[in-house]
This record gives C-alpha cells, structure tokens and sequence, in this order.
C-alpha cells in the first residue's frame, strides 16, 4: 500500500525516498569479486560499466567522451555546448575553471553560452568522436531535436539522447509545433534515449515511444536549484523505483520489449550507484564525480546545462574542486579515498559480491531498506 500523507484537508502526498534514505541488504550468499560481471548493453553497443556521462561540457569534450568510451563507458557531448559554439572553447573553459564567485560565474555561463551553435561544429566533433573507435552518443534538448537533428543523424552517431529537465510525450504548445516523441524516433534508424522524468505514467509515456532508454531524475545535486526555481523535486529511490514498475509493465504490455532506465540525480559514490541499481536502474549517469579527473575539460569546476539558461537558470555555479587523479582512477581505482569517491564502479563490482550477485539484472533483486 502506498505511504500518503495528509497534508491538509484538501491535499494529501505520497511519501518518497532519496537514495541517502535507503540502504543494500545481503542475502545469505557472497561471490567473489573476480566472479562479478558489470557489463551492460543497451541496444547493439556493449560497455563494461553501466556508466553514461552527464553531457555538461564541464566533463564532457570529444577528447573525455573518447576515454570514457576506451574505459567502457558512454561519453555525451552536448551538442547545443560549448564545442559546437566556439572553434576551440579551452581557453574559455580555462577561465570558467579560475572563477569563485556564484552570480558573477551565472551570468558569465549566459554569456559565452549565447554564441550561436555552429552546424558545421556539430560534424566536426562526432567525427573527432568517431575517429576515437567508440560509440558516438550525443545529447540535444527537446526544444531544439527539430532543428538539429538533420545536422546530427548526417554526421553520424550512433545514439541519441534526447534530454531537458523534464520531457513528456505529450507536450503541449499553442505557439510551436511540438516534438512528437513517438513520430521522431519511429523514423530513425538508431536508439534513442529520452528523459527525465520522475514518476511511473511519464516514464511509461516515453517507454512508448519506442525509445530504447528512459532518463529518471532531473540531474538534482547540491548545485541544481531546480527545486528552488520550479519547486520541482522527486526523491531518486522512489523514482527509479516507479520506473522500474513501469518498466516491467511496459515488458509485459508488449510481449517483451525492454526500455532501459538510467538513473540522473545525484550520483555522487559507489554506494549511491549500487543503490540506484538496487532500486532497478540499467545504468547511472555521472556528472560531478568525473569533473574531479584529471583531464576533465573545466580543471575541476562544475555545472549542469541548464545553469546557463539565458533566462532561468537552474544550476548554480561549482568553482573547481582539486582533482582526485585519473579517469581510470576515478571508475576503477585505485583509491585513497574512504568515502566512495573513488573507484566508482570498482565499489559497485564489490557491492554485488558482497550481496551474492553475478550481474547487473540479478543485483536489481537485491534487498532494502529503509534506514533513516
């Protein structure tokens, strides 16, 4: 029975959970860790880690997009960032990386993101991608899909991330023609992923229109003021888990087709991505945790596409942070780190021993609960 609180005498809410709010329960069996298998595929494309990179060019730059790739990951560029507005953006992202102030930084976010985006840029960097021999994934938003997509699908990817806050299949406008979800990706030839969403009916909407991958979450960190702005905020362990019904009703409404979900919304440790798994996600995007590498394109500063939002923005500004080491040190370690922020999905491997799991699709069954 769901858990609903009264609010007052006209409006009650369901009680929801953050992944700090639950915890992994072990069964009776252990597996040594070498026996642990976290490969993932979604479509066609296998990885080694159920990785997706958040597309904030903070992290993500066709170079760090190649080495997530090579390290068995899926790099995103964002193709409406800062590499398909400038020619070569370092010296900007160097001088992001150097700033400390919040509203100065904003407002200087707004600036240099309102360089027009440049076609030719966007065919430019999915080659640069491509030549790098790993899957070409690239994320554009709702509002621009239409425009974009014949300059993205030319160049070439492989997989696209349709992503914004929120997306619906059933937007409405009075003044624009609207994205049709289920039309556009009908006439595609290569998967698609779509999101986010945060509850059981939106993800179930997405699942079909025939994306391969639903995004659950809204990216919600310490530094997304998406719930300060819209008053928007759904708990990540009651959401995925909406969407992991969802899921499995979508599999049985369609004889077997399985749609993918990938858990964004503060995914900050080891710990917090064997959770989201344990709630029944596919796969994490991770955002912050890669802005700390070492060749991360910001030198350690960090921010969500939506922070530079010409006219609301919902992010705030992260002045960079000193670097923890290498990619490879940040998913596979070693670590000097006791907290989780290193080897991200060597943690993972270990809680999945630790509970008796051979593989991502059995570690969904793993117990919880609820220990705040």
């Amino acid at each position: 029975m769901r858990d609903v609180v009264e609010i007052g005498l006209s409006k009650s809410a369901r009680r929801g959970y953050h992944l700090d709010d639950i915890a992994i329960v072990p069964t009776r069996r252990t597996r040594d860790v070498d026996d642990v298998s976290t490969n993932w595929q979604l479509d066609a494309y296998p990885f080694k880690i159920p990785c997706v990179a958040h597309p904030s060019d903070a992290t993500m730059s066709p170079a760090t997009a190649v080495a997530l790739g090579k390290l068995g990951g899926l790099g995103v560029l964002n193709v409406e960032g800062l590499w398909t507005r400038y020619a070569d953006p370092t010296k900007i992202l160097e001088e992001l990386s150097d700033l400390d102030d919040e509203a100065p930084a904003t407002q200087r976010l707004q600036e240099v993101y309102a360089e027009p985006i440049k076609p030719e840029l966007i065919v430019e960097r999915v080659k640069e991608i491509r030549d790098g021999g790993v899957t070409v994934a690239v994320r554009v938003s709702p509002q621009h899909t239409l425009a974009l997509a014949p300059v993205i699908l030319d160049a070439g990817v492989d997989l696209l991330v349709i992503q914004g806050t929120l997306v619906s299949a059933e937007h409405v406008s009075t003044t624009d023609e609207p994205l049709n979800l289920k039309e556009f990706i009908a006439d595609l030839d290569l998967p698609v992923i779509v999101g986010g969403c945060t509850n059981y009916q939106t993800a179930l909407h997405l699942m079909r229109t025939g994306a391969a991958g639903v995004i659950v979450g809204i990216g919600a960190d310490e530094w997304s003021t998406t719930d300060r702005v819209l008053g928007i905020r759904v708990p990540m362990a009651t959401a995925i888990a909406d969407a992991a019904d969802a899921r499995r009703d979508y599999l049985d409404e369609t004889g077997g087709r399985y749609v993918h979900i990938i858990a964004d919304g503060n995914i900050q440790t080891s710990g917090d991505i064997a959770k989201a798994l344990g709630c029944g996600a596919d796969a994490v995007m991770v955002g912050e945790p890669l802005s700390r590498s070492e060749t991360a394109p910001a030198g350690g500063a960090w921010w969500h596409s939506a922070a530079s939002h010409p006219k609301l923005p919902r992010g705030s500004f992260g002045s960079a942070e000193p670097t923890l080491g290498s990619l490879e040190k940040v998913l596979y370690g070693p670590s000097e780190d006791p907290d989780g922020a290193l080897n991200l999905f060597g943690g993972l491997r270990r809680a999945m021993a630790k509970c008796g799991y051979r593989d991502l699709k059995e570690f969904q069954k793993v117990g919880l609960i609820l220990d705040k």
